[in-house]
């Protein structure tokens, strides 16, 4: 082992590696500088809040997202392959982390130890390979249609395969020139296979080829950091996963001081954040988003992962070329740069969201989708007044009305008078909860039978309730996610001072977009209640005693994950766990399921905008229809809507019924 460690100082010009070692420093430095100046046309935020909570989620969120693989592996193949080239690269890294150590620091890389290192990193090497395989294969012969091929993935994909290939290659003819003992040599098991077949060459060879194999990997390093390829998320993305939002995954952020803003939204590059910027450089154009988007599938304009790219786009045309390329690059600057809002992205695009968040459950590097697409919409809609004209009407609704549905034929009390329900008015303060009814359930002719359904349920349960009735006002879920924040604020202000005057301390609702401005969003303007979805309730109310079921559904069930009870707020237990005492049976999942849900198609304000290209309920009612259940079971409204309504244009009402699982539940509690 002595003498094999010995031919590596017969290298000539040893001084060089540390010169090259120096060049990649300066490179990454020189890289970083300039990129940064491209991340601080963005607005100023602050990311390096709760400093001691970042560090915590951070190394979390490192063992098993970026250790483990949780997020990669979702998708098997591109998973695996990007696991192996990791832990292949890892273990390469390690070994030479540790033979710097041992021979700059402290000896103690010889005997076992040695031999273990050398099975390790040849091990490292041949995982790294295989990774490396499987992506050029996955790229160039599959060819799915998320990736984008560029000329910058083959040229990284072809030098970390050559690397590792001539690192093989030198290894083997290290060992032919040292000839160390076949049982030290076999522990570097593939440098080993190539020992056999270069026994007996000299020393030039070896020399040669490690020069050949140092400068490529140095060069790759340079090469990466010049023009900041797709190896730069080596670096960045990790960054952008301790940089991440620590806010609530439902809450959006507040505009301050609105009347003392000058600008709305985003409608230029300088008007999104730096952090928003930071995303695009995280961006590894992996296509996940995209895959998992239910707009982009159902043949919207939208495609998450193209914004990032058209935006990055823009981003990169506003940097100075360096000087060394200065000519060159100026001539192939475009002339006029484009506008962010009309030129760069459509507001077809922008409109198309759902905010559903599946691009953002889905993204490996914790790319933040949802925050920059409102920025826009707040800038379409309070700057420029431009949205579409369905849109338009609900906000002016909300508005005038204090709710978007336009020709209701109901009143906010109409459904509980039938019952005798209470309002908080006359409740004198006799009330364990109140029961947020919200919009739809109350004005909505298919939706006021979940109302119906609770209001029963909670009688039958001895809960002593009251809703608001005639005092209660849109949540401002569609006046936000519309980008009207301005008209959201003066909603959740009003309803904050409201609640307070009642002293209410807990609120029960069976709309999904309800509980998440009430619980993750009011609390920015001081509104702090607890706030329970009703599946939870129920649950509660089951297991405690008070809610006795008195049959069993005899169909197949399947249960639809609302985005906005699921993905934006991991509730995902309670409504399958109340199915199951209903049917005696777990409830059978579709296809998509739980985090991976597909979208009804009716957030973010889509309710009120008339859809193009095939409808999202549309697709994910034939998921429904495909595991032969009798029963849809929801846990919002809007799903609710969404479904009842595909149910009819498919004329699929003999094979398939759309119910809350409070009509459930109130079922089995009548028979």
């Amino acid at each position: 082992m002595e003498a094999q460690r010995e031919i590596f100082w017969q290298i000539p010009f040893g001084w060089v590696v540390y010169l090259l070692a120096a060049l990649v420093v300066v490179a990454l430095v020189w890289a970083l500088s300039r990129r940064a100046k491209l991340w601080k046309l963005g607005r100023p935020e602050n990311r390096l809040d709760k400093l001691g909570e970042r560090i915590r989620s951070f190394i979390f969120l490192a063992i098993v997202d970026l250790i483990f693989h949780r997020r990669f592996l979702r998708d098997p193949y591109p998973g695996i392959m990007h696991f192996l080239i990791f832990a292949g690269f890892a273990l390469l890294l390690l070994g030479a982390l540790m033979d710097f150590v041992s021979h700059y620091v402290v000896e103690f890389m010889h005997g076992n130890v040695y031999l273990a290192f050398s099975f390790l990193n040849d091990l490292g090497g041949v995982l790294a390979l295989v990774g490396v395989l499987l992506a050029l294969f996955r790229r160039y012969v599959q060819r799915p249609e998320r990736l984008d091929n560029l000329l910058d993935d083959a040229v990284v994909l072809g030098l970390l395969f050559f690397i590792l290939l001539t690192g093989f290659i030198v290894e083997g003819l290290r060992m032919a020139v040292a000839n160390p003992p076949a049982e030290w040599a076999r522990w570097s098991f593939l440098g080993f296979a190539f020992f056999q077949a270069f026994r007996g060459a000299d020393l030039s060879w070896y020399q040669a080829l490690w020069w050949f194999h140092m400068v490529l990997a140095m060069g790759t390093l340079i090469y990466a950091c010049l023009v900041f390829s797709k190896l730069s998320h080596i670096l960045v993305s990790p960054l952008n996963i301790f940089l991440r939002s620590l806010r609530p995954k439902g809450a959006l952020v507040p505009l301050l001081n609105l009347e003392e803003m000058e600008t709305f939204g985003a409608g230029k590059l300088e008007d999104l954040t730096w952090k928003q910027l930071f995303d695009l450089d995280a961006c590894t154009r992996c296509g996940r988003c995209s895959d998992n988007c239910p707009a982009n599938l159902s043949g919207k304009p939208l495609n998450p992962k193209l914004v990032n790219e058209k935006l990055k786009e823009l981003m990169v045309a506003r940097a100075e070329p360096p000087r060394f390329a200065s000519w060159w690059l100026k001539k192939q600057r475009p002339k006029e740069e484009k506008e962010l809002l009309g030129e760069v992205l459509s507001e077809e695009e922008v409109w198309a969201c759902t905010t559903c968040r599946a691009c953002e459950e889905a993204c490996p590097v914790f790319v933040e989708h949802i925050d920059r697409m409102v920025e826009l919409r707040r800038n379409l809609v309070m700057e420029r007044g431009s949205l579409p004209e369905t849109a338009m009407e609900a906000l002016r609704g909300i508005e005038q009305r204090g709710h978007p549905w336009r020709g209701a034929r109901f009143t906010r009390t109409d459904w509980a008078e039938e019952l005798g329900i209470k309002e908080l008015s006359e409740a004198d303060g006799d009330f364990e909860i109140l029961y947020w009814v919200g919009c739809t359930e109350a004005l909505e002719d298919r939706s006021r039978q979940i109302a119906s359904a609770m209001g029963r349920i909670l009688q039958a349960a001895g809960v002593r309730f009251a809703i608001l009735g005639t005092e209660e006002t849109c949540c401002g879920d569609p006046a936000r996610r519309l980008g009207n924040e301005y008209l959201f604020q003066i909603l959740a202000q009003q309803n904050i001072e409201n609640l307070k005057k009642y002293g209410v301390k807990k609120i029960v609702t069976a709309c999904p977009h309800c509980f998440n401005v009430l619980k993750n969003e009011y609390p920015q303007f001081g509104g702090d209640f607890e706030v329970v979805h009703h599946t939870q309730y129920l649950a509660e109310l089951i297991r405690s005693g008070r809610l006795k079921l008195r049959r069993n559904l005899a169909e197949r069930v399947t249960y639809h994950d609302s985005c906005y009870l699921g993905r934006y707020n991991d509730i995902y237990d309670e409504p399958r766990w109340v199915l199951k005492q209903l049917a005696g049976a777990e409830p059978v999942e579709m296809r998509r399921h739980r985090a991976k849900a597909f979208c009804c198609g009716g957030g973010g304000g889509r309710m009120w905008i008339e859809e193009t290209g095939t409808r999202i309920s549309y697709l994910r009612l034939e998921e429904a229809i495909a595991v032969r259940a009798g029963i849809l079971a929801t846990a919002c409204p809007f799903c609710l809507q969404m479904f009842d309504d595909a149910v009819k244009a498919k004329e699929v009402e003999e094979v398939l019924r759309p119910l809350d699982i409070a009509e459930l539940v109130a079922q089995a509690i009548s028979g």
